[in-house]
């Protein structure tokens, strides 16, 4: 859109872009990053304990037992409380490269390329954040 001046098309319509570009995927990632990461601990879970049952011959019952005698609840959803930050990371970084985009098609995949980069160097220093702070409080 910043390749085609629609953005600055809204500007003169009187339409704020943050609210119409940004807002959307700021919430869409809100509520869909968690989810996924439910949904990849439940598919790793599922994973981990196929692989305990066809490698190491341990049943499902047994897995599950152990499994949650070791994975406390704090750890799940410390887990998923990281998502929304990290959803915020990477839509406002993308968002912000998206923004910069200027001239063609060209500038479009250079500005891709740099929010991957950025976002994912920020999502892991936020990442080793947290880790500190969480060791900090013993969690």
């Amino acid at each position: 859109m910043a390749v085609t001046d629609e953005i600055d098309a809204m500007r003169t319509l009187g339409i704020a872009p943050l609210e119409q570009l940004v807002l959307p995927k700021i919430l869409a990632l809100l509520i869909a990053l968690p989810l996924l990461t439910v949904f990849a601990d439940v598919c790793g879970v599922f994973g981990g304990m196929i692989m305990a049952r066809t490698q190491l011959d341990v049943g499902f019952e047994e897995f599950l037992g152990r499994f949650t005698k070791v994975v406390s609840v704090t750890t799940y959803l410390i887990g998923i409380g990281k998502a929304p930050v990290f959803a915020a990371i990477i839509v406002m970084v993308g968002c912000f490269q998206g923004f910069r985009t200027r001239g063609g098609a060209d500038s479009v995949g250079r500005q891709t390329t740099r929010s991957v980069v950025q976002s994912t160097f920020i999502v892991i220093v936020a990442d080793a954040m947290f880790s500190i702070a969480f060791s900090a409080l013993d969690l």
